[in-house]
Parts: C-alpha cells; sequence; structure tokens
C-alpha cells in the first residue's frame, strides 16, 4: 500500500482496513464486534519522518461480554507492516455511539411488542413509518440500570416514504434501549397527544410554486488562485494542510503565513473539539436532550458529501475523506471538505475629498468548509483566511429544529408554537475549539486586554481618556476566562522570541463575539454535564493526551470529572510553552416560526486577528481591482 505522505494526512481507506483486519483476528472482540473510530496518535506521529507507518488509535466493542478496547496500532510503512502495539480497557458504557448502532436501536423498537402496543394507542400501526433517534443518557441513566451502555429514543413519524419525519414528533413515548443487547428495557409512556395535523414537508412545491431567481455565476477565468499539493494548500501568502479525524471532522494544521521569503508559523493545529447543545424544558420527552454531539457520536461519520452548485460556487476543489463505521468498515465520504475563493465586498477604502482621488482594494478570501448533519440539524464550519491577515471560522447552523409534542390550546411555557401540535423548546449551541497556537515560534505568553477610563485625574482631566489593560495570564487558574464586549474584551497571543519594529512582541489576537451563558440550575445534570461552557476561553500546555475539551469518552462519564475543567486543577504554568487556546462560542436559541419547518441559516463564529505580528497593513501589495463592462480602464481606483 502507499504510505501517507505527511503524519498529519487523513487516514486512508486502506490503513484503516489493515488495522481493522488486524484487529478482527483477535478473539477477544467476538462474533459481532462494534467499532467506533480510529485516529492518528498525533503526539507519537508528529516526530516521524514520512514512510514510517502511522501509530493509531482504534475503539473496539464486544456487545456480548460489556467489554470495549482502546487498540493501540501501527499502519504499515515502507520497513515495517502494520501490527498491534496495545490493548487497553474502556468502560464499555463509554464509547461513542456509530450511525450503525443508531439504525439497529431503530429496528429493535419497531420490532418490540410494547413499543408497538404505544404506537398503537396513538393511531400508528405502520411502524416501517416511524423513525427513533438514539440519544444520549449521560446523567440520567434510571437507578436499577446503572453499568449499562444506554440509549433513549425519541420518537418520530411520517405519514409517507418522502415526509419529513422530524416535524411528527410522537409526543409522551420513550423507549430505553441496552444498546448491547438491543433490547427495549424500559418504556415510558407520559400520555397520548394529538400528533401534528399539519405537514413539515419543506420540499419544492410543497407551499407553492417556487419563485423565479435570475441566475449568478461565478467565474475565474485563469481558475482558482490557490494550489494543492497531496493535503497541503497554498494561496496568497497562506499555506496550511488538511487534517480530518473521526470524532472532530475537518482539521488544520501547520498554519503559515508567508512573509516574503520567510515562513512565520501561526497555529499548529485548529479544529472544532467538541459540541454540545442543552435542551431547557422540563417536557417528558424533552428534559433529557443534552448531546455532546462530537463525543458522543462523532463529527466525522456525519459528514455530508458536498455537491457543486448547491453547497459551493465557484472553481471548487473537493477533498475526500475515509472514516470507519460501526460494523469495522471504510467508507469514503466523496467531496467532504470543500475549497473555494470568495469575494468578500470592500478590504479597505479611502476617498480623498481634496483632489477627489479614490483607492479601494476589494477582500478576496480562501474559504475551506464541511458540513455535518447530526440527525435533524445540520451544522456548516467555514474557516477563512483574508489577504490581511485574518482567519475566522463561521458555523452556520440550519436543518430542523428539534421538537415536541404539545395539547390543543396549550401555549408552550419553554419554547414556542412553530405549528399545530408542534413546539419548538428553547435551547443553545456551544462549540468548544481547539486552537494549537504557535505565532512565530513553539513558545507563546497569553493576555488578556481590556478597556478602561484612566483613574488617574492628571492624566485624564478632561474625563475622556481610555486605556487598553493587558493581563498577563500565566497559569491554568488564571486561564478561566469570560469575555465582556462592554469592556472591549478579547485575548493576544504572543511570541516569546521575535518583536516588531516598535519593540512589541509579535502576536494575534483572539475575539469572541457569539457567546451564551447556560439557563440551568447550578448542580443540574445539565450544568454539571459540560462545565466548560461556564467559560469562553480555557487555555492550557501542550499535552498530548488531553484531546478533547469534554475528555476522551464523555458517553455516560462522570457528571464534569474530564476534560478541560479537570486538567485545570493542575494549575501548570502558560509563561512561554507550547500554548493550547480551547475557546467557547455560544448561541441561544429562542425559536421563530419563521424557522419552521426548516431553518434558515444562523451565523456566529469566531476570529484571529494579526496584533503586531506585522509592521504595517500587509495587504498595501494588493492590486487595484478592474472596471466592468465595455470600454473600461484597467484600474477602476488608482
Amino acid at each position: 500500500m502507499t504510505t501517507a505522505a505527511h503524519w498529519n494526512d487523513p487516514l486512508t481507506a486502506a490503513e484503516i482496513a489493515e488495522v481493522v483486519a488486524l484487529v478482527g483476528d483477535d478473539p477477544r472482540i467476538g462474533k459481532r464486534p462494534r467499532y467506533w473510530g480510529i485516529a492518528v496518535e498525533e503526539g507519537l506521529a508528529r516526530a516521524l519522518a514520512p514512510g514510517q507507518g502511522r501509530p493509531v488509535r482504534l475503539v473496539v466493542m464486544n456487545p456480548d461480554a460489556h467489554a470495549a478496547w482502546e487498540v493501540g496500532a501501527w499502519t504499515s510503512g515502507t520497513d515495517r507492516p502494520a501490527s498491534i502495539a496495545s490493548w487497553t480497557p474502556v468502560d464499555a458504557e463509554r464509547p461513542g455511539v456509530s450511525s450503525e448502532e443508531a439504525r439497529m436501536v431503530a429496528q429493535a423498537c419497531r420490532e418490540d411488542a410494547a413499543f408497538q402496543a404505544a404506537l398503537a394507542r396513538r393511531g400508528i400501526t405502520d411502524v416501517s413509518l416511524v423513525w427513533v433517534d438514539p440519544e444520549s443518557i449521560t446523567g440520567f441513566e434510571p437507578e436499577d440500570l446503572v453499568g449499562r451502555r444506554l440509549s433513549w429514543g425519541t420518537v418520530w413519524h411520517r405519514v409517507s416514504e418522502d415526509d419529513n419525519g422530524y416535524a411528527r414528533p410522537v409526543a409522551g413515548l420513550v423507549p430505553i434501549i441496552d444498546l448491547e443487547t438491543l433490547e427495549v428495557v424500559r418504556i415510558e409512556d407520559h400520555g397520548v397527544l394529538p400528533m401534528a395535523s399539519e405537514t413539515g414537508n419543506y420540499r419544492s412545491g410543497t407551499w407553492g410554486p417556487d419563485r423565479h431567481v435570475a441566475p449568478l455565476e461565478i467565474v475565474q477565468p485563469e481558475g482558482p488562485g490557490f494550489t494543492i499539493d497531496g493535503q497541503l494548500v497554498t494561496w496568497q501568502n497562506w499555506s496550511f494542510r488538511v487534517g480530518f479525524t473521526h470524532r472532530e471532522g475537518l482539521v488544520l494544521h501547520d498554519v503559515v503565513y508567508h512573509d516574503g521569503d520567510e515562513a512565520r508559523p501561526v497555529v499548529r493545529r485548529a479544529a472544532v473539539s467538541e459540541m454540545y447543545v442543552p435542551y431547557l424544558d422540563s417536557d417528558p420527552t424533552a428534559y433529557r436532550k443534552n448531546f455532546f454531539d462530537w463525543g458522543e457520536y462523532g463529527a466525522g461519520p456525519l459528514t455530508a458529501s458536498l455537491e457543486l452548485g448547491c453547497d459551493c460556487l465557484g472553481e471548487i476543489r473537493y477533498f475526500d475523506t475515509a472514516v470507519l463505521n460501526g460494523h469495522g468498515e471504510a467508507r469514503t465520504i466523496k467531496n467532504a471538505v470543500c475549497l473555494h475563493e470568495e469575494d468578500f465586498s470592500i478590504l479597505w477604502k479611502h476617498v480623498n475629498t481634496r483632489t477627489g482621488e479614490a483607492d479601494v482594494r476589494r477582500s478576496r478570501r480562501l474559504v475551506i468548509s464541511f458540513f455535518a448533519t447530526v440527525a435533524n440539524y445540520d451544522y456548516g464550519f467555514y474557516w477563512s483566511f483574508y489577504q490581511d491577515g485574518m482567519i475566522d471560522l463561521e458555523i452556520k447552523l440550519t436543518g430542523v429544529m428539534s421538537v415536541s409534542g404539545i395539547d390543543d390550546g396549550q401555549t408552550p411555557r419553554y419554547g414556542r408554537l412553530v405549528a399545530p401540535n408542534v413546539q419548538a423548546p428553547n435551547h443553545q449551541h456551544y462549540f468548544g475549539l481547539r486552537l494549537d497556537m504557535g505565532v512565530d515560534g513553539p513558545l507563546n505568553r497569553l493576555y488578556e486586554i481590556h478597556a478602561e477610563v484612566e483613574p488617574d485625574e492628571a492624566l485624564n482631566p478632561y474625563g475622556n481618556a481610555c486605556r487598553m489593560v493587558r493581563t498577563p495570564i500565566t497559569t491554568e487558574a488564571e486561564a478561566a476566562r469570560n469575555t465582556n464586549p462592554a469592556q472591549a474584551v478579547h485575548w493576544l497571543v504572543e511570541s516569546t522570541s521575535r518583536t516588531n519594529r516598535y519593540g512589541d512582541q509579535t502576536g494575534y489576537r483572539l475575539t469572541l463575539p457569539n457567546t451564551a451563558r447556560l439557563y440551568a440550575r447550578p448542580g443540574s445534570i445539565v450544568e454539571r454535564k459540560a462545565p466548560f461552557v461556564a467559560k469562553q476561553l480555557w487555555a492550557t500546555p501542550y499535552e498530548p493526551t488531553e484531546r478533547f475539551i469534554a475528555g476522551e469518552y464523555p458517553n455516560q462519564a462522570p457528571l464534569g470529572a474530564e476534560g478541560i475543567t479537570a486538567w485545570q486543577q493542575a494549575n501548570r504554568s502558560l509563561d512561554g510553552v507550547e500554548l493550547v487556546l480551547w475557546p467557547v462560542v455560544g448561541v441561544h436559541h429562542d425559536p421563530r416560526p419563521e424557522e419552521w419547518p426548516i431553518m434558515a441559516v444562523h451565523r456566529i463564529g469566531m476570529r484571529l486577528e494579526p496584533d503586531g505580528f506585522f509592521d504595517r497593513n500587509p495587504s498595501l501589495d494588493l492590486p487595484a481591482p478592474r472596471r466592468h463592462g465595455a470600454g473600461a480602464d484597467d484600474a477602476c481606483c488608482h
């Protein structure tokens, strides 16, 4: 087989298959094993030369023996065959749920006599039209079922095969399922409510004829402005490597700005580490809804194939990727990651009103993105690179809201009525990011900066003097931070080894414009499950085993005992270290009727900007844009 060209390239289908074959030969996994992910062991791999094979971690379960393992292995290299290095037991309750397991759970429910009887009481006799989504039960395990690998189900009904099932919740019905035995161990029936009486279909023609939209074409006659060499992307003055993991989906490695002939590192690794979605409704079919969509399910296998003209426009290039499914098979996702350029309006402009001369430069950005579908919701993640040295992440939330049933004449107390007998609960979305920084070298320092009025009256005789206050963040205990837009709070990552022409350490600024506080009672399961959402920024020194903000195996984990809040207790120094930032982007979703039956994109995100990294505006070398139309001069602004 061909070995990967670089240690942080995504695993290939061949690499996955060769490791699974070795694991499959071991009798301890039993006759019907299940799998949950494989990933490169990055802490070891980053020190290796190409061609040596790569260290990986694979999770396999034996449901008949209530057993699970994290298997350490090596892919084959030019001088060695693939091999198994270790078997480390994992609490059998803790691995995430694959899509294949989810389908087995749904079928087990449809075949259960008591579940069928509960459906019949609601007038549903064709169980083939029923969907069941297995949901995380972390923190809500019934006392008499402790120790079992469990899930609970949200139940949906369709009136036809092409119906939007997520528009027709089966209210009051909650199956609890043993994921290993596929046994429905309990059925909660909180009473029959009327089913949704209105279609929730959103396909063309359902709500009348389509309106006319004039064609809009994006043309680049000279082709795209970026180049691709394997997983290495180069554009304008930027370069980075495209990675992909089972847990996080798209990962960016080795983000470098090329300043003349000099390659200046900015970020070593960037990814969305976790997503937490708590629902804020005490309804019996909604109160358990709170998910770690990455740690309990996995972004990689949930990644959607993108399509030219639909998801991306212009001169597009795609990256395929391979993932491991729940049955141990390597599956290739075509067009998993999209790369393209976009015009982004004005980058800078000034009109000299004395001479009448105008100068303007248009902004162009390079966008690399992927979409993950988590049951009803769809999430797009768009990393953008700009010509002025900025990087941002835009998260696009769309899809179908997760709804509950409601009785005739009732008004939702903790949500919004979006259709007859259908309520959308209040809920939130938190995205825990991981940014392994490396601004002008591997060792960095962190500062918090805020604005305040100068308190010294001698220095502020007119009362209008404002200073920006820098606070060094030197330990992990100091690094649990909240943002505050009223004080212009942001954070600065500085190099320990390089200064600019003003004598300042070169740096990059982190800004988090989208945040939310958790509206759950302190001490509640929802609050204890994800304590990291209480802050908008955490920071740690790089440690290879500290991979995910919520911990390695958050499914049915002890509440709040693992992840960033546990690591922080070591209170390690952050003064001149390989610095890892863990920003938390959040949004409170107060549903609107206009978001039904499908939700127009809601955008949130974060931003990294050069702050003393350059001596002046780095985009001064951009050419003026050209006029359009017959007889136009070459440049429109000069």
